[in-house]
């Protein structure tokens, strides 16, 4: 009795196996007895492709520059002109003095050129009209006397007449304005090139 029960069960699993193989089969799936790998064929064709990440930068132009002149004291005490680099957008008066200011690079440092104007000094404004670069300066610009105050203010007149059009200079200390010495020692209201002939640059040698 237990025997045809066993035969029974076995026919029974048997069955079952049959039926779910022609499933399988039916269903299009077909069956390995172990792992295989795909073909390039057998894989959508939008598997296959990198995911590209795109990232998009924005870089800002570089500005366009203007070289300008500014006068710094040289090894002999005489001024001498540098070329210094200002946007064209903003080549004014203010920007000019600005990297006066700003002093010598570390080249001309080394190579003997000085700033008699502290970088402390600052410009609050500047303007020219009617041929009159008039500046208006703060900070330690006050405090200088004697020969650097002189120094200093030659620098400021010969660079400001380098600028088209500039024929004298009017200072302002803090919005008032003041009288400043030349180079002859004299207190005067409006400064100009010719009266610092005595530091004005010195010219080149002519060619032979």
């Amino acid at each position: 009795m237990n025997g045809h029960r066993r035969a029974r069960r076995r026919v029974t699993a048997a069955l079952v196996a049959g039926v779910v193989s022609l499933g399988v089969a039916a269903c299009g799936v077909p069956v390995d007895s172990h792992p295989s790998a795909l073909s390039r064929r057998g894989i959508p064709f939008n598997l296959l492709a990198p995911t590209v990440s795109t990232v998009s930068t924005t870089t800002a132009p570089s500005p366009i520059e203007v070289p300008v002149h500014i006068f710094l004291i040289g090894p002999t005490d005489h001024l001498v002109a540098v070329a210094r680099d200002v946007p064209v957008s903003a080549p004014d008066l203010a920007t000019v003095l600005g990297a006066l200011l700003a002093g010598p690079t570390d080249a001309e440092s080394a190579a003997g050129f000085q700033s008699a104007l502290t970088t402390q000094t600052t410009v609050l404004n500047a303007s020219i009209a009617g041929g009159v670069a008039t500046v208006n300066l703060g900070g330690t610009f006050g405090q200088l006397v004697g020969p650097p105050q002189i120094q200093a203010v030659a620098q400021v007149v010969f660079t400001a007449s380098a600028l088209p059009g500039v024929t004298g200079v009017a200072f302002e200390l803090s919005g008032q304005p003041v009288e400043v010495p030349v180079a002859s020692g004299a207190q005067v209201p409006l400064a100009n090139t010719s009266q610092f002939a005595a530091l004005a640059p010195v010219a080149p040698p002519a060619a032979p």
